[in-house]
């Protein structure tokens, strides 16, 4: 069965705060476990714990840095997306403010602890952000990627680009670049060319720091993630039919 990795990598402020902020469709569990945000029906969470679970992994963007109401992350769009197509998963929203890839490796295991369907990594760009080394970077998400295989051997794992500063120098920005395309062809991944097209260097889309995206821009994040990942959603789906 072939596996479909989805690295949603994109920019994120350098914010050194640790502000893990893990959302799932359903209500709030407890301090020890993931926040859930969304229904609050009394059994909404053991529904929810039935879900298979698309897990993103990911840094300042994906918690949803700025936003006044973190309902308009775009994970929590893409819960009301699968929702809406009645596809049976579980949004989880796994972002931490300035978390590097080294930071993924450090807790990816935590997150395997449940089963996974699909991984969506949106790492490496603080990384690019404060210039550290892109073969580094490339091996711990590679060291994510295995991880997360190992545990789960029949994961969907997605793979979104993103562009380092230019001012790093064009050698840098190749290189960065290529790690991604790089990853992609080697674990069998689908790349999402770049996750913040149409978005980066709009002002009508990004908050006042230039960086992070509106709630508009994380309409649109939105939107482009869901064209990689409703299909594998599907997918999935048919799979889980076809079983005796």
């Amino acid at each position: 069965m072939f596996r479909l990795v989805v690295f949603l990598l994109a920019l994120s402020a350098c914010d050194p705060g640790v502000n893990s902020d893990v959302v799932r469709s359903g209500p709030q569990e407890s301090s020890s476990s993931p926040h859930v945000v969304g229904a609050t029906a009394s059994d909404a969470g053991s529904a929810a714990a039935s879900l298979e679970r698309v897990v993103v992994l990911g840094t300042s963007l994906t918690a949803g840095h700025g936003l006044d109401d973190h309902s308009a992350r775009f994970t929590n769009r893409i819960q009301a997306f699968v929702d809406s197509a009645g596809l049976s998963f579980s949004v989880v929203n796994a972002g931490v403010r300035g978390e590097t890839s080294a930071g993924g490796v450090r807790r990816i295991g935590w997150l395997l602890r449940e089963p996974v369907s699909v991984l969506i990594l949106e790492l490496g760009a603080n990384d690019g952000l404060r210039g550290l080394s892109p073969d580094a970077m490339r091996d711990n998400l590679q060291a994510v990627i295995d991880s997360t295989v190992a545990r789960h051997p029949n994961v969907r794992l997605i793979l979104a680009g993103m562009q380092a500063p230019p001012n790093l120098g064009q050698d840098y920005v190749s290189r960065f670049q290529a790690v991604y395309v790089d990853l992609a062809r080697e674990n069998d991944a689908v790349l999402v060319p770049f996750l913040l097209g149409g978005v980066a260097g709009d002002p009508e889309l990004n908050q006042a720091d230039g960086i992070h995206p509106t709630a508009e821009g994380h309409r649109r994040v939105a939107d482009t993630v869901w064209r990689y990942l409703r299909p594998v959603l599907e997918e999935l789906m048919v799979a889980r039919r076809a079983q005796p």
